[in-house]
């Protein structure tokens, strides 16, 4: 089952600031990769998962992370 990255770091009562400095990104740039608005890395999706120790795909769905272009 996937869920989104918010929940997930939100149910670990983690910030978006303490994930930004986990990937070592500013928090705004953090931010808007959150709401899809901008793409992460290969790399710190990587980190991401391994540091909630989920697969990848269950963050990163494409149905979490879409690219709204209106």
């Amino acid at each position: 089952m996937t869920q989104p990255l918010e929940t997930i770091r939100r149910g670990a009562g983690e910030s978006q600031k303490f994930i930004a400095g986990l990937i070592g990104v500013d928090v705004r740039t953090y931010q808007n990769k959150e709401k899809g608005i901008t793409q992460f890395k290969q790399s710190e999706m990587f980190i991401i998962a391994r540091h909630y120790n989920r697969p990848i795909d269950e963050i990163f769905s494409p149905l979490n992370f879409e690219k709204h272009e209106d």
